[in-house]
């Protein structure tokens, strides 16, 4: 079989670490600095096939087990089916609820605010008692990740931060701390000039970290890429 290759090197990334199987990728705790495990993989198979058969038109479609059986497919193409079952049964036998999508753009806002709230930008994302994030992109664009250090909160950009105080009106600490939570302004980060950025990779399952009370590392910043007109949908799990 040949070896997974990662489109980053591990090296330049300490938050990342490599895992080398599906139970070392759900027990592995996060601690010290690492917040993103991933487990590479090279898949046989044709999604590229399945996300052609699905007839969707929405912008993000969700499949289930029926439709993926239903679809009329080759060997590759049913093969690549099997293995998104199985990723996917072994996420709710976890006890979770992973969702297979096939997404052709993300909600945006109609008109962008002070700080960009849409998952293209880069964010944490945030619980309210333990989880995690378990993800894995199958065909055309992946996520993106970015070390902590390189990334600044919104909030926290001086001149940003100035303005969305004026927003809410010159609020005294307290009611802009709640604010800014309520509005999610303080799970969205901008990268620092010169930042490092390492993508996701095909086929590779990633589990990061959340932002949620008492977590013992910093949540993974991460964004989606961004939508190409006229390219294939994305074909994405994620719980």
């Amino acid at each position: 079989m040949t070896a997974p290759s990662l489109p980053f090197d591990p090296a330049q990334f300490p938050r990342v670490k490599i895992v080398h199987s599906f139970q070392e990728l759900v027990t592995t705790p996060f601690s010290g600095l690492v917040n993103a495990l991933c487990w590479p993989r090279v898949l046989s198979g044709d999604f590229e096939e399945v996300v052609r058969k699905v007839s969707a038109t929405e912008d993000i479609a969700t499949l289930d087990e029926d439709l993926l059986r239903s679809l009329p497919l080759s060997a590759a193409g049913k093969l690549a089916v099997d293995t998104l079952i199985e990723d996917r049964r072994a996420l709710v036998a976890l006890g979770l609820e992973p969702v297979l999508e096939c997404i052709r753009r993300y909600p945006t806002e109609e008109e962008p605010g002070i700080v960009p709230i849409d998952v293209y930008s880069f964010h944490a994302d945030s619980a309210t008692a333990p989880a995690d994030t378990f993800l894995c992109s199958y065909t055309e664009s992946s996520s993106e990740g970015i070390l902590n250090e390189e990334a600044i909160r919104c909030t926290e950009v001086p001149e940003t931060r100035a303005r969305l105080l004026a927003e809410c009106g010159g609020a005294d600490d307290e009611s802009f701390r709640q604010y800014l939570t309520e509005q999610c302004f303080d799970l969205h980060y901008e990268a620092i000039k010169g930042a490092h950025r390492y993508s996701f990779g095909l086929h590779h399952f990633w589990r990061i970290a959340v932002d949620y009370p008492g977590s013992p590392v910093l949540p993974c910043v991460h964004r989606a890429p961004d939508t190409v007109p006229g390219r294939p949908p994305r074909l994405l799990l994620i719980s």
